[in-house]
C-alpha cells in the first residue's frame, strides 16, 4: 500500500481516487448564497459545497461566474457542476443532481406605501407592471402562466430600483435572498410588503451529464449524512436566519 494512502487512512481522511479528474465548479452572484468579497468566495451554497468538498476528498477548482456563461459550461463540459440551480422538468435531462441543498419561497412584494392588497394570482395580473430578471425561473413560469404584465429586467437590482421609484408595481423574490437584493436597490424589508407565495423551488448542485455516475453518488452520500447529523442546519443557521419582516398581509 502506498504511503500516501496508509497516512492518509491512518489519519481518517477522506482521500481522492487516483486518477480522478478535478471538478470544476461553478457558482453566481447571488448574496447570501454566493458571493465573491475581497477576492474570496462565501455564502451558504458555497460554504455547503466546500464541505462536500473536504468529505469526498475531490480535487476541485472554484469559480464564480455570470449565471449564462456558467450554464453553458456546465450542459457541456465534462467534469463540471453548477451551484445553485433550481431543478425543474425541463433541466432534468440536462444534468445530473445533487441535492437539493435549499429551498427557496417565491413571493410578490409591493411598497408598503402604494397600499396594494394582492390576495389572489388574477389581482397580481391586474395590479399593473410585474417586474423580474428575464433568466430567473420565476419569469419563465409566470410567462408559461400566461401573465402579459411583466417586465423582464437585466437583474434584481434593476428591478427593486424600478420598484423604489413607483415604475413598476410588483416585483417577485425568493425569501432567502431578500433581504440582500433590496438592500443592492436601495429598499428594506420595512420598506416592502409581502403578498402571496406562488412557487416553492428546490436548489440542487447540478452536474454536466459527463460526470462519472460514481461522483454523483458520492457527494449524494455525502450530502444525505450532512443532513443527518446536522452539519446541514447549522450551515443554513449561520447564512439564513428566518426573516423577521415583510410579512404577508393577514
Amino acid at each position: 500500500m502506498r504511503a500516501w494512502l496508509l497516512a492518509g487512512l491512518l489519519l481518517g481522511l477522506v482521500l481522492p481516487s487516483p486518477g480522478s479528474a478535478e471538478l470544476l465548479l461553478l457558482t453566481e452572484e447571488a448574496p447570501p448564497t454566493s458571493y465573491r468579497r475581497d477576492g474570496r468566495l462565501g455564502g451558504y451554497s458555497v460554504e455547503v459545497v466546500r464541505m462536500l468538498v473536504q468529505r469526498t476528498g475531490h480535487a476541485v477548482h472554484m469559480e464564480l461566474l455570470p449565471w449564462t456563461r456558467a450554464y453553458h459550461l456546465v450542459k457541456t463540459e465534462p467534469d463540471t457542476a453548477l451551484f445553485s440551480m433550481v431543478r425543474t422538468e425541463a433541466r432534468e435531462p440536462l444534468f445530473q443532481w445533487v441535492g437539493p441543498i435549499l429551498q427557496g419561497t417565491t413571493r410578490f412584494y409591493s411598497l408598503k406605501s402604494s397600499n396594494l392588497r394582492i390576495d389572489t394570482l388574477e389581482d397580481v395580473a391586474n395590479s399593473g407592471t410585474l417586474a423580474l430578471p428575464k433568466q430567473w425561473y420565476s419569469f419563465e413560469t409566470l410567462q408559461r402562466m400566461g401573465f402579459t404584465n411583466l417586465y423582464g429586467v437585466p437583474n434584481s437590482r434593476q428591478m427593486v430600483i424600478m420598484l423604489k421609484h413607483g415604475r413598476v408595481k410588483l416585483i417577485a423574490a425568493e425569501d432567502v435572498t431578500l433581504r440582500e437584493e433590496l438592500a443592492a436597490g436601495g429598499l428594506s424589508t420595512d420598506d416592502v410588503q409581502a403578498h402571496l407565495s406562488f412557487m416553492k423551488s428546490d436548489y440542487y448542485i447540478a452536474f454536466s451529464r459527463q460526470t462519472a455516475p460514481a461522483v454523483i453518488a458520492e457527494w449524494q452520500r455525502q450530502l444525505d449524512g450532512m443532513r443527518r447529523d446536522g452539519s446541514l442546519m447549522q450551515i443554513r443557521q449561520r447564512w439564513l436566519p428566518e426573516p423577521g419582516s415583510a410579512e404577508p398581509a393577514q
